[in-house]
């Protein structure tokens, strides 16, 4: 296991997984330009690496993130983005690979935007998510209400957006928007959980069924086979997938390659 840190975000690789926490509690993880940084570093290290197969995200201090250091853009005058990747370093691009979101406390704001901007969500009870700018008088303009609707029915994202209130993790689990509700403190524990287990299964496959997933929401009913081939061929026709069915064959665990 190897570790590293910009101050701001701690990364550490466990085995295929990399595991990346934002390390500013005093402020509830909120987000500054060396934040933005360090994610981005880190989503870059991720997809780049072949090493590393999927990303789990979280906070440090009890909260995932309060959104953007409002304190830091006022004093220093710089929006925490960064070019072609956005807010936090990742809602604009989030990374070619999955990405969990692992939630303790916070997540509202720009932090909630970060979370939907992760492909799945593990929440400890207690934690909360929200769009609270139509309180403040200003827009979600980080990926949240476009996202948002992803995931949740159109009634429901669109109450969340102009209310602004809240929802506890137990109410975003039974709408859906949570994959995995665990007890206090083991939302990490239960994230790293899931990433062994996907990083079980063939990481070309996994990659090439997350672009699939992603990218068939703009897919037209007449496209969307011919759009999906080119994807799926390269797997199907790889290495891995011929050891698959060998180790399906066999009766034995199968040794990917990544090729």
């Amino acid at each position: 296991m190897s570790e590293a840190t910009n101050a701001a975000v701690g990364v550490r690789v466990d085995g295929h997984v990399l595991i990346v926490s934002i390390q500013r509690p005093q402020v509830r993880n909120a987000v500054n330009m060396a934040v933005a940084q360090g994610i981005a570093a880190a989503m870059e290290e991720l997809d780049a690496n072949p090493a590393l197969h999927i990303g789990v995200l979280t906070g440090s201090g009890g909260t995932f993130c309060a959104g953007m250091d409002l304190k830091a853009f006022a004093y220093e005058g710089v929006e925490p983005a960064i070019e072609g990747r956005g807010f936090a370093g990742l809602c604009e691009a989030p990374p070619r690979k999955p990405l969990i979101a692992a939630v303790e406390g916070h997540a509202v704001a720009g932090g909630f935007e970060i979370v939907l901007a992760c492909d799945m969500v593990v929440a400890a009870r207690g934690a909360s998510f929200g769009l609270p700018e139509a309180k403040r008088g200003i827009v979600a303009s980080s990926g949240g209400l476009m996202r948002l609707p992803q995931r949740l029915s159109a009634n429901l994202a669109m109450e969340m957006a102009l209310l602004g209130d809240p929802i506890s993790a137990e109410q975003a689990h039974a709408w859906g928007l949570v994959n995995r509700l665990v007890e206090p403190g083991q939302a990490l524990a239960a994230a790293l959980v899931l990433a062994r287990a996907i990083d079980a299964n063939a990481p070309l496959a996994v990659a090439a069924s997350k672009q699939i997933v992603q990218g068939s929401r703009n897919w037209s009913d007449a496209e969307m086979f011919e759009r999906q081939r080119p994807i799926a061929r390269a797997v199907n026709g790889s290495a891995d997938a011929r050891e698959g069915a060998a180790a399906f064959a066999q009766k034995r665990v199968a040794r990917w390659r990544g090729c």
